[in-house]
């Protein structure tokens, strides 16, 4: 069953030869990239049915046996991940390549190849370990994407996104050794086995170890109070990148889902509790940054880029229930903002480059300033969780499944008032870019860089509009579909759940499964 690994080896064997072979033909080079990406999707789907009927399929490499080889692990959350991370990415290649984007640096599309087997990667693997190789090469591709055509403040924002990035890997080092010191394995199924064994006299460094992971995972979901790289990083990234980036915050919640939950999760004793004892209020504390940066923004980029702060701070008070009905709610609320997220930015690429910069300033209209005010409103709905996108739906399942006395009255309030702080500076921002700017200066007060772009810079294309229309389609199905999506996402939260059914098709001799 070799299908489960050729999302990591599809990219890692297009990467090299596009980067090697065609960086100097990009036309081959998009050609490529494309076809490989739109069969990406097409594995996702399959290993996506595949995993539907419930069983956990395990790819051991080498048939060397768990925990003493490297697996890779396929179950119904892992699959959906994968195909999320497949769909996003054709949707942002598309983009890139229609807008040209990806002709501003020799090496783009093969980063963006290597970009998607470290995310892959991620998703599938069955050991913490690899789970921190893959976070590496997610680093370097990540960096090399996010200078992407140079510039001062691009390449400042950069070394910030790297330099904490290379501290959470020190952490991870840190914890790996601790978690191993303790357990004598890095396996997740051969933890979830042994954590309960553990000696009342080592729980502590047990302890230890899922606080610092929970820590290095929260450097990558941009938690409070380590989100502060996000900001500044997403803001300054090329547009498609910052897309693409949607999912990158996804693998840090991912990681905690999954390592938390089946090593440290209920009915762990000595760890039962104590991530989420730190998980909860530390999203709240994230939602409040997201929805004050929102409110105070004063440039379109770092508007987007505090709304999904502010949607990974919702994401993860749900998380940290640590319940299947919260998780279900958690698992919807992902696939939504990861494409509300995507849709924003692939949306003020559209605008930005027909305007003289991303400031929250009035300019004379674009052209097509229905069109894009169309699409802003679809996507602003829908990250700041009103009906009838997605959004509204997600929030609402969220606040159903949270209704324990003791974190009650604070979640609610902290998503019920961040999202109104959102709304606020979606709408501040909206009325400025396409109400207020469909009235036209009075001659003196036109710059002439103002003029300038707006004779340069031609209509968008169909081509161009098409990737951020079917973003918004997705989130229109979500909506559409929900009943149908949440009965899906029931089953993984409970496969997520049932650690003895995890346990068995990992550590089972090899051959047997």
């Amino acid at each position: 069953m070799h299908w489960i690994i050729l999302p990591v080896i599809l990219p890692a064997m297009l990467a090299p030869i596009i980067g090697f072979v065609m960086r100097h033909d990009i036309s081959l080079a998009r050609i490529t990239s494309i076809a490989g990406t739109a069969s990406l999707v097409a594995i996702a789907a399959g290993l996506t049915m595949l995993a539907s009927n419930g069983d956990t399929h395990v790819y051991r490499l080498g048939s060397w046996p768990a925990p003493f080889g490297i697996v890779l692990v396929l179950d119904r959350l892992s699959a959906m991940m994968v195909l999320l991370t497949s769909l996003l990415a054709l949707v942002v290649l598309v983009h890139a390549v229609v807008t040209g984007w990806d002709s501003r640096g020799r090496h783009f599309h093969a980063l963006f190849q290597f970009q998607l087997m470290g995310i892959c990667g991620a998703f599938l693997t069955g050991d913490v370990f690899n789970l921190f190789v893959f976070f590496e090469v997610l680093l370097i591709a990540s960096y090399g994407l996010m200078i992407h055509a140079g510039g001062r403040e691009r390449m400042q924002a950069g070394l910030q996104y790297v330099v904490m990035n290379l501290a959470g890997s020190t952490l991870f080092l840190f914890a790996l050794g601790t978690l191993y010191a303790s357990t004598g394995t890095l396996n997740i199924a051969d933890l979830a086995a042994k954590m309960p064994t553990i000696p009342a006299d080592e729980a502590a460094l047990v302890r230890v170890a899922a606080i610092l992971l929970m820590i290095v995972f929260a450097v990558k979901a941009a938690l409070f109070p380590v989100q502060f790289w996000l900001p500044a990083t997403y803001a300054n990234a090329p547009a498609p990148v910052a897309a693409l980036f949607a999912i990158m915050t996804k693998v840090g919640a991912y990681a905690i889902i999954r390592v938390h939950t089946l090593a440290f999760g209920p009915g762990t004793p000595g760890t039962e509790g104590l991530v989420a004892s730190w998980l909860f209020p530390a999203a709240i504390v994230t939602i409040a940054v997201g929805a004050f940066g929102v409110l105070g923004a004063r440039r379109l980029m770092p508007l987007i880029a505090f709304s999904i702060v502010g949607s990974m701070g919702t994401l993860l008070v749900a998380v940290a229930a640590f319940s299947p009905t919260a998780m279900t709610a958690a698992l919807y609320y992902m696939l939504h903002s990861t494409f509300a997220a995507a849709c924003l930015f692939l949306m003020a690429d559209l605008v930005v480059s027909r305007r003289s910069g991303d400031g929250l300033s009035t300019q004379p209209a674009t052209m097509q300033n229905g069109l894009f005010a169309a699409l802003f409103f679809a996507a602003a709905i829908a990250m700041a969780g009103m009906p009838p996108l997605s959004g509204f739906l997600g929030k609402l399942l969220i606040l159903d499944s949270l209704r324990d006395p003791g974190t009650m009255t604070l979640a609610w309030t902290a998503i019920l008032v961040g999202s109104l702080l959102t709304i606020v500076g979606f709408a501040r921002a909206g009325s400025v870019l396409f109400w207020k700017s469909t009235v036209v200066p009075a001659a003196e007060d036109v710059s002439e860089e103002m003029e300038t772009t707006e004779l340069v810079v031609p209509p968008a294309t169909f081509m161009e509009i098409a990737p951020t229309m079917a973003i918004v389609a997705v989130l229109i199905g979500l909506s559409a579909f929900a009943g149908p999506v949440t009965g899906y996402l029931e089953q993984t939260s409970s496969q997520l759940f049932d650690k003895a059914g995890y346990i068995s098709a990992v550590l089972e001799p090899a051959g047997e499964d």
